[in-house]
């Protein structure tokens, strides 16, 4: 009997289904060796040679996988095919003593032709994907051991540093900073409402299009007078229709998921975090529902889009189904790590049919199915026309559109909204309803979503498919970012602070290209063309020493000293004052140490009324350790209520939080 070792339990459970008596699945319950927590354990001095342990949590599945690898005729590791998939396989043949004696198996989806196919092509373990793997560990490692002690001395203890979080908290500050020095300029929009004949069914809307022979500049006209002039032209001017064209415009389907578009769509969608989608997509993925989850490759397999055609035809007609399959070329800077975009196992098992007990799940289901098999069906046909106004030096143009054929929108509906124009024909006059003319101001730009930050990550280059749940999760527990009631990032103090100080003192830790490049040399190595021992070192030399230089060098910051307040402490009467720490601001007694009253600073806009328990205490948002939001007394522990739902939340917004 051979041995198979899998990383979860469900993962085991489900390839258990597709192979017989002669083999025994189990499963190491993720990695069973790692650095640990309380040291550097990375020898700078001689190659950079980690020293991994196994983590008291893992030597019971060890002791367990040893005693079963002793026993069988031998060990197939069927770890995920990624990067980290290919470490935890070398791992787990190191600490079972398995050298030659493993074989190494991949696949993309846990099927059973996909098994069986995998288990007559076995491999050995790809040592270039185990050391880009290391070399990325390795380097995150060297940053937050090396740099978070100095953010201690310099600002206050119990912050962190991470190489590529770092980045991301860099373009969210930057983010904020634009916004707050942005400056609204107005401009004018000019729009008329003309109709055809005396009836009033027929009127429409125009808008102005070219002034003077020139077209009218974005977002629009700048002056007050400029707007006021043409408006008092145009209330004695004819209007009449100078050419309307007519024409057929055809919408492609978007590319089956990615990694990366699967997190953006389910944000907007959905409204899932990153970490949330990708918890479900594992569920989905271990379950043999659907194909690996952490991918930035848009192939799919000839066997795949051959069912997705058979469906579409039976389904929706003919017409539905295209003559040949769709294929799509990424533009994306990420590495290849994987062999096909995220699909359904079965193109034929559609969301109705799959019985998916969790509702979340069913809906990512649902999401994936409906992407993939929009990308196998026909464009969407508009009729689309395009109407222009002469009215004296001025030009107005009305566009209409109507849906002539939905194509893959009866999979994947998007919103457009219809819009008909009346009969016209060059030459046609027309009669001037009204004018409207509306003032604007621009707007700043958006601060980033989960959504919009992935995408900036991945056009960026930085980060790559398995990293970028785990960036947008580490900057909120550290309490460097927190999501608005927009669901928009914005930075804390304490995000800002850390910020300011990498910035200035360690400018290429968070560069975007720096980073950008350094990912490019980690898929180098991944394809055997660079040696991992070689990146650390050109990393870490020049950073110790800049790190050194700066221990002597900096001052602590000045803006973390305590503000006075004129409130006094209720423990000792003494001033209390602001003081800023890992979690925010908060109020402490001046006579700190022999005073340890602390107070958390209460926004207006996290107070809901008073509660519903005691009547004395308010009820207030909180968080726990993890960041997650939940209300409760402000007289705890004196009153225990608390809950998880928003007083006076609609289900919409339980739902969302």
């Amino acid at each position: 009997m051979k041995l198979v070792i899998v990383e979860s339990p469900t993962k085991a459970k489900t390839i258990a289904k597709f192979l017989g008596e002669d083999f025994k699945i189990e499963s190491s319950f993720g990695h069973v060796r790692d650095l640990p927590k309380s040291k550097l354990s990375i020898d700078v001095e001689h190659g950079f040679e980690p020293h991994y342990i196994i983590p008291v949590k893992s030597k019971k599945t060890v002791t367990a996988l040893k005693k079963l690898a002793a026993k069988a005729d031998g060990v197939i590791l069927a770890t995920d095919e990624d990067r980290e998939g290919e470490a935890i396989a070398w791992h787990l043949s190191q600490v079972l003593g398995l050298d030659e004696k493993a074989e190494r198996i991949v696949f993309h989806e846990i099927t059973e032709e996909a098994l069986k196919e995998s288990l007559k092509k076995p491999r050995t373990i790809d040592m270039h994907l185990v050391d880009a793997q290391q070399a990325r560990r390795i380097l995150d490692r060297l940053v937050g051991y090396e740099l978070s002690p100095f953010l201690w001395k310099k600002i206050f203890r119990g912050l962190s540093a991470g190489r590529v979080q770092s980045v991301a908290l860099r373009l969210i500050v930057e983010r904020e900073e634009e916004i707050r020095k942005f400056k609204p300029d107005a401009y004018w929009t000019l729009d008329a409402i003309l109709k055809k004949g005396e009836s009033g069914k027929d009127e429409f809307k125009s808008f102005l299009y070219k002034t003077g022979g020139k077209p009218v500049p974005k977002p629009g006209i700048a002056n007050r007078e400029e707007i006021d002039a043409i408006v008092a032209e145009l209330s004695a001017s004819p209007f009449k229709v100078s050419d309307v064209s007519a024409k057929e415009y055809r919408r492609n389907p978007l590319p089956p998921f990615t990694t990366s578009t699967l997190q953006q769509e389910a944000n907007r969608r959905l409204r899932f975090s990153a970490k949330q989608t990708m918890m479900f997509a594992q569920r989905l993925y271990e379950n043999g529902l659907i194909t690996y989850m952490r991918t930035d490759s848009l192939n799919l397999s000839a066997e795949s889009v051959a069912s997705a055609r058979k469906f579409i035809a039976k389904e929706f007609g003919e017409p539905y189904a295209v003559d040949s399959p769709r294929s799509f070329k990424n533009k994306s800077k990420l590495a290849q790590e994987a062999h096909e975009a995220i699909r359904p196992t079965n193109p034929l098992l559609d969301p109705s049919s799959a019985s998916l007990e969790d509702p979340k799940e069913a809906k990512l289901y649902d999401l994936i199915w409906r992407r993939f098999t929009a990308s196998q069906m026909p464009q969407a046909v508009f009729d689309t026309e395009s109407v222009e106004i002469t009215a004296g030096d001025h030009v107005f143009k009305s566009n209409g559109i109507s849906l002539k054929f939905d194509g893959f929108l009866k999979v994947w509906p998007q919103d457009f909204e219809e819009k008909t124009l009346p009969k016209l024909k060059a030459g046609d006059e027309l009669a001037l309803v009204k004018l409207e003319s509306l003032e604007h101001f621009t707007e700043p730009p958006a601060r980033y979503n989960e959504a919009s930050l992935i995408k900036t990550l991945e056009t960026y280059g930085i980060g790559r498919p398995s990293t970028y749940a785990p960036i947008i999760s580490v900057i909120q527990i550290r309490n460097y970012v927190e999501k608005n009631k927009d669901r928009r990032f914005e930075p804390t103090e304490t995000g800002e602070l850390v910020n300011k100080v990498l910035v200035e003192n360690f400018p290429d830790i968070v560069d975007i290209q720096f980073t950008a490049t350094m990912e490019e040399r980690l898929d180098e190595v991944a394809e055997g063309k660079e040696d991992w021992r070689k990146i650390l070192e050109d990393f870490y030399v020049p950073f110790a020493k800049v790190l050194k230089e700066k221990y002597e060098n900096v001052k602590k910051e000045e803006s973390v000293a305590p503000q006075e307040t004129d409130e006094k402490c209720d423990k000792c009467g003494k001033p209390m004052v602001i003081k800023v720490g890992r979690f925010g601001k908060f109020l402490a007694c001046s006579g700190f140490p022999e005073c340890k009253n602390t107070k958390s600073i209460v926004k207006p806009s996290e107070v809901f009324g008073p509660c519903p328990k005691c009547g004395e205490g308010e009820i207030r948002l909180k968080r726990t350790k993890r960041k997650r939001i939940f209300y409760g007394c402000s007289r705890y522990p004196d009153c225990d209520w608390s809950s998880w739902k928003k007083p006076g939340a609609s289900l919409e917004e339980e739902e969302e939080g």
